[in-house]
């Protein structure tokens, strides 16, 4: 088998890989909602792979692993491998999670970061509030996250929140020392969504990047009576192209509350030093990000040999995202807790993806389907409409 093509369409906002190969199986990846603006990147690509055997995907990802970098730079790469497994799969008649090692679990835990209310939050009340909608959630989350400090609207709207200067721009690029209002407030919004939730859902902070280290140690340890599951990103993360390993386990050896990050990070090289120095209690790569379905693995299996726990990161990463997530969770060690569930955006996504089941989450958990590939395909007659001009081909 040969691959003969790769295209990639920006469906909705999600840059969309299909891979063609000259025994008519085709596979399909997906970068985030986030980076429409991949196309191009993802088809970069081209020249390096077409011509290659698709089901041998490490060889495949050889010749085009080195050329990615920190997110965004590595959802090109990461796509193309989703794309490589779904074909292998599909090749030799198995789901995807077989080819990765086999099931560890039937159900996969998922964790609810996207499934959002609107409206902006910033007082207690506003938190408590929209805490209590996702508790009531058909989904039946067992696990929570919600953004705080400089990963929300407090750094816009929160007047004297911090001494930093204040930075309009997206993917969070404020810092600074917290004013002890400021600080005051983010423990006061914490509070009132624990209050809502009990100890029956767990509770996860998605607070930055942005804090300073003095700051992030006052809040971490502020919470310890709280039981957070984790607080995310607070000294580096989401878009920042390094780790800060060691400052991250200052931060960790500092409280009991556990740290968290590892969303932009990419390749498992990048978080040799985090794992090894126990700079944090939990990691969290996108699948999107980190280089693809087999990296994720690979970064879990090496967290668990030195007892650190794995949350993955997907807000963004579409339905096709989703069904990676499923195959390649199913298969991580018991370090696993949960991933974070991606929602389809804009809703007709879930009128031209089959092979999910319906629902796809029931108290919290997603079965593992076993139909060969991803077990996910489109329904091109319901897609087409939504394809972009130029792109009317991508289904052929």
């Amino acid at each position: 088998m040969k691959i003969t093509d790769l295209k990639c369409a920006v469906i909705g906002q999600n840059p969309t890989v299909r891979i063609n190969t000259d025994e008519g199986i085709y596979g399909y990846g997906q970068a985030e909602n986030a980076k429409p603006y991949l196309r191009s990147h993802i088809l970069f690509y081209k020249q390096f792979i077409v011509g290659e055997d698709p089901t041998n995907v490490e060889r495949v990802m050889l010749k085009i692993r080195r050329l990615g970098g920190f997110k965004p730079w590595g959802s090109a790469v990461s796509a193309i491998e989703m794309a490589l497994w779904d074909i292998a799969g599909k090749a030799a008649g198995l789901p995807v999670y077989k080819l990765l090692g086999g099931k560890v679990r039937d159900r996969v835990r998922i964790y609810n970061g996207g499934v959002r209310h609107g409206g902006n939050l910033l007082s207690p009340d506003d938190y408590a509030a929209d805490l209590a909608k996702s508790v009531a959630a058909a989904e039946g989350f067992t696990i929570i996250k919600q953004s705080v400090g400089f990963h929300s609207a407090m750094p816009r709207d929160l007047p004297n929140f911090s001494y930093g200067e204040y930075i309009n721009a997206p993917a969070h690029p404020n810092k600074g020392l917290l004013t002890e209002k400021g600080l005051k407030h983010v423990i006061a919004c914490v509070e009132a969504m624990k209050a809502v939730i009990g100890d029956d859902i767990g509770l996860t902070l998605d607070c930055g990047p942005g804090w300073v280290l003095p700051d992030a140690i006052r809040f971490a340890k502020a919470l310890e009576p709280l039981n957070i599951m984790w607080v995310e990103d607070l000294l580096s993360g989401d878009y920042s192209p390094y780790n800060l390993a060691d400052v991250y386990r200052d931060l960790t050896m500092a409280t009991s509350t556990p740290t968290h990050t590892g969303e932009q990070v990419y390749l498992r090289h990048n978080f040799k030093e985090l794992i090894e120095r126990q700079a944090v209690r939990v990691i969290g790569p996108d699948p999107e990000d980190v280089g693809g379905l087999a990296e994720l693995k690979w970064v879990a299996e090496y967290a668990d040999l030195h007892g650190i726990l794995m949350a993955p990161h997907g807000i963004y990463d579409g339905l096709i995202g989703l069904a990676g997530l499923v195959h390649v969770c199913a298969t991580m060690p018991q370090n696993y807790i949960a991933f974070e569930y991606p929602v389809g955006k804009p809703d007709w996504w879930y009128d031209i993806i089959t092979g999910l089941p319906n629902p796809i989450v029931k108290n919290g958990l997603i079965d593992v389907w076993d139909t060969p590939g991803l077990g996910v395909d489109f329904n091109v007659e319901k897609a087409r409409q939504y394809l972009p001009a130029g792109d009317e081909n991508f289904f052929d």
